[in-house]
């Protein structure tokens, strides 16, 4: 009779994979059993925070758990994007997978404390907005041609605000000058709160921003409207023509999702990817989303890395062509 001795280091490891995959599985069968974070990388007040509140309201409603927005801003994003990559793989903390800091940050910016590629598991996309350009109401202008003019007969002279370095409406701004020749000066903000600040101040000239918080503004009659960063003219503002009809190609739009750290069980990112197409799907959230300008757009968590991954490919130029850059 031959006798075969494991090594007990082995013998562990064969008897214990089918417990701790079954633990896996429980964990991702079970989730959410308590409240989940949910990391904004934008300040409070902006078109980020009311459209995450939104879905985290009604995630909170479908599945009886809070669903706790945390803003955690700073750097275009990347303060609280790095606080996602950081994050325990539990599936308790998750947050704003977002254009900024997924697919422009990695050719805008100098160092990155974390990788777009490994550092991140996609989960779900969940809104596109455009841009709008707005201007400050004594600037005398009121159509794109006429603000180009503007800028080229006062070059250096006029500002615009952005909600940070690495935000589309600052890549918005840097395709604006690319595009004519002008040169504007950027003043960059952590979140579009405070940018608003100092553009209904008559502190900076012009701002791009997603449309949520410029339809607010423009409807409360504290900017001008003069266009949207869109292929086509958007349903909420029909009388803002778009960027591109005065220059041809010019289009950029933004995009947010949900992520979580690398290594999340496969399981729980199909659960929660499926509870986020569920809050989309609410008549209540589609009309959220069209009073704020967003349109719902879900995308499976492989579906979400691709778009992201294309994103860069299609911004990198752009940004390298444009000069900026951030040490």
């Amino acid at each position: 009779m031959v006798r075969v001795a494991f090594p007990r280091r082995r013998a562990f490891g064969l008897l214990a994979a089918p417990f701790l995959a079954s633990g896996v599985a429980r964990a991702a069968d079970g989730w959410p059993d308590k409240a989940v974070r949910y990391i904004n990388v934008f300040p409070a007040g902006g078109p980020t925070d009311t459209l995450s509140r939104i879905v985290c309201a009604e995630m909170s409603e479908l599945t009886g758990q809070q669903f706790i927005v945390e803003n955690k801003s700073g750097s275009g994003g990347n303060i609280g994007t790095d606080a996602i990559a950081k994050a325990a793989p539990d599936g308790y903390t998750i947050g704003l997978y977002t254009i900024a800091s997924q697919s422009i940050a990695p050719t805008l910016y100098a160092r990155l404390a974390f990788d777009v590629d490994k550092d991140f598991t996609p989960i779900a996309m969940l809104w596109s907005v455009p841009n709008m350009l707005m201007v400050r109401l004594d600037l005398p202008v009121k159509t794109l041609a006429e603000l180009i003019a503007l800028a080229k007969a006062q070059p250096g002279k006029l500002s615009f605000a952005s909600s940070g370095a690495g935000t589309t409406p600052h890549i918005s701004g840097e395709m604006f000058k690319q595009m004519t020749g002008v040169n504007l000066l950027h003043v960059p903000y952590k979140g579009s709160a405070p940018a608003y600040q100092d553009l209904l101040a008559n502190q900076v000239d012009m701002m791009w921003d997603n449309i949520p918080g410029p339809l607010g503004l423009m409807r409360g009659g504290k900017v001008r409207g003069i266009a949207v960063t869109s292929n086509s003219r958007h349903p909420a503002a029909p009388d803002i023509p778009t960027m591109a009809e005065t220059l041809a190609g010019f289009e950029i739009t933004s995009w947010g999702g949900l992520c979580g750290p690398a290594g999340l069980p496969p399981a729980m990112v199909e659960k929660c990817a499926a509870l986020a197409k569920q809050a989309l799907e609410s008549p209540k959230v589609k009309a959220a989303f069209a009073q704020q300008g967003a349109t719902a757009f879900w995308m499976s968590p492989k579906d979400t890395a691709a778009y992201r991954a294309a994103d860069e490919k299609k911004l990198a130029p752009v940004i390298k062509a444009s000069g900026a850059k951030v040490e």
